[in-house]
């Protein structure tokens, strides 16, 4: 088993635009494997290559329900639907922290495999929401960038102030 770090809000390599993905080798298998265990462990249900450091356009999904566990590999959403549907989000990279987001409620993304080939999901529900919220973190932007901005100061204050009360407790 190979835990990564998950990054937090405050660093920069989640603020950053990501590379796209060229080789399709072991190294890149092994990559994926262990964000799938590190997203097992962290009980979420996406994860994006920055969260754990990685500048490329990587994220992983497992909503937990049958038939919903990819790895997506230089993603891109080519369509979504107009109705938009609010849905309560959180992100391993702002722990202990949810807000209602407004999103598509259906998109459909293009994207390779861990071989490189090519595969088109259409996507509603759940599996919609984490694709677009992990595809946010590809080009460097954060959940609560959707939100109002007195709500998104709230929130990064809030963490914060939870940050350093356990930085303090670490030592």
């Amino acid at each position: 088993m190979y835990m990564l770090d998950i990054f937090d809000m405050d660093d920069e390599v989640l603020r950053s635009q990501t590379e796209s993905v060229d080789e399709f080798d072991d190294a890149l298998k092994i990559l994926v494997d262990a964000m799938f265990e590190t997203l097992e462990e962290a009980e979420g249900v996406g994860l994006a290559a920055p969260q754990v450091g990685i500048s490329k356009k990587i994220f992983v999904v497992n909503t937990r329900k049958k038939g919903e566990r990819y790895a997506l590999i230089n993603p891109e959403i080519i369509e979504t639907s107009v109705d938009l549907v609010p849905y309560e989000e959180g992100c391993l990279s702002i722990p202990g922290f949810y807000r209602d987001v407004m999103r598509p409620a259906r998109v459909k993304v293009q994207a390779q495999d861990v071989s490189g080939k090519f595969f088109t999901l259409d996507a509603e529900g759940l599996l919609a929401r984490v694709i677009q919220h992990e595809n946010d973190h590809l080009n460097g932007v954060l959940f609560i960038d959707h939100l109002d901005e007195k709500e998104k100061d709230k929130v990064v204050s809030l963490f914060h102030k939870k940050k350093k009360k356990y930085s303090r407790k670490a030592r």
